[in-house]
């Protein structure tokens, strides 16, 4: 009984490149995914309540924190809202790629222990369509992580009302 003509095998370096493309794809999906568990709130909207004022609604990531995608300076990026924080503080490696200015050094103490912060201004601060001008920032040495804390140089501007896993941030009239 004839099989037919035989079916063309796969060189090891064939096996490799599929092996290296699934991998690579999986890697990309899953760095997506990752992203979207500490960051829900990749694409603010912002709508209108009842009393015409303009909101926010901010989704709790899993680990408890509110993560958002913003604006400093028209350049974008990730801040943790935190109102223990005094000021918009930003680590030191990110404050270069926004090309911040250091201004007068200071200790701050957080969480880690004291560190050493130096005033900024930052022509800047956007939250969805919320933006504010000429708010006070602090460059951060002692910061390692990729988020900015959202503090309430920023923060005390706003309303913020938290309900179960969200949190709604509104202008006040």
């Amino acid at each position: 009984m004839d099989a037919g003509p035989e079916a063309p095998k796969l060189n090891r370096w064939t096996i490799a490149l599929i092996w290296i493309v699934l991998l690579a794809g999986t890697t990309f999906i899953f760095n997506d995914v990752l992203e979207d568990i500490n960051n829900p709130n990749q694409q603010l909207t912002v709508s209108l309540n009842v009393n015409g004022d303009r909101e926010i609604v901010l989704q709790r990531n899993r680990y408890g924190h509110y993560v958002a995608t913003g604006k400093i300076n028209g350049q974008s990026v990730n801040f943790l809202l935190d109102t223990g924080a005094t000021l918009v503080a930003i680590p030191e490696h990110i404050a270069k790629k926004l090309n911040l200015r250091k201004g007068r050094g200071f200790q701050t103490e957080t969480a880690n222990g004291l560190s050493q912060s130096y005033a900024t201004r930052l022509d800047s601060v956007a939250l969805g369509d919320i933006v504010m001008t000429n708010v006070q920032g602090s460059i951060s040495t002692g910061m390692e992580f990729d988020e900015i804390l959202l503090g309430m140089s920023f923060l005390k501007n706003l309303n913020m009302n938290q309900q179960g896993k969200i949190l709604i941030l509104s202008l006040p009239e």
